[in-house]
């Protein structure tokens, strides 16, 4: 029986992708390095900040502490004025808090970015576990955080469900012992996500209450 649903959250419950390559082309710019485009950066978040930030920087570049930690700083302090929520998002998570389960994010963005955005848009939400990338724990697919995540609300990682658009998503669940659901909506396809192990897949959250209501 599922008791907890642990969610990613860039992609798969804000669509960021838009703030997020605001933030590392002005990181870019600061240090005089060429910007990128959205599919580049489509392409490169998924790992965690410093893989995002080491990904944009040109090759020969020999400063990506220092990008990073600008980087980070600057996205803690965005606005986030061009994250978007997805479709049906807010009444199918009250309706899941509502049903007696567990919500949980455990993501590789920065922890004071994650604060800031889940503070921002999930009010609302009455949120269990909230985590991002803090550097007590390794990024994921390292199923450390998703582990703790379930401990903190007393649930087995057994009867816990992992929720992702990404390749690093999928690879958490099946290494923490979760049940894993990869989502369409977000930064990476059906394909991507099959070679990763993924082998649930769901459109939008009105299938996903669907499918969590079928395990």
């Amino acid at each position: 029986m599922i008791k907890a649903v642990i969610f990613d959250l860039d992609g798969t419950l804000l669509d960021t992708l838009p703030d997020i390559k605001k933030t590392i082309n002005d990181t870019l710019r600061h240090f005089s390095y060429p910007e990128i485009t959205m599919e580049q950066t489509k392409r490169y978040v998924g790992d965690g900040a410093y893989q995002l930030v080491e990904r944009a920087l040109p090759k020969g570049a020999c400063n990506d502490e220092e990008c990073f930690e600008y980087f980070k700083e600057t996205y803690a302090k965005s606005d986030n004025s061009e994250t978007l929520l997805f479709e049906d998002e807010i009444p199918t998570l009250k309706a899941l808090a509502e049903s007696g389960l567990k919500l949980a994010i455990v993501t590789n963005k920065p922890q004071g970015a994650t604060l800031a955005v889940t503070k921002q848009f999930f009010s609302e939400i009455p949120f269990s576990f909230v985590a991002g990338d803090s550097g007590d724990f390794p990024c994921k697919p390292d199923p450390a955080l998703a582990l703790y995540a379930a401990m903190k609300m007393q649930v087995p990682p057994a009867e816990c469900v992992f929720v992702g658009d990404g390749e690093t998503d999928a690879q958490t669940a099946i290494r923490a012992g979760m049940c894993g659901i990869s989502c369409l909506w977000g930064y990476r396809t059906e394909e991507q996500l099959r070679a990763a192990g993924a082998t649930r897949f769901v459109r939008s959250f009105g299938e996903l209450k669907k499918a969590l209501e079928n395990l």
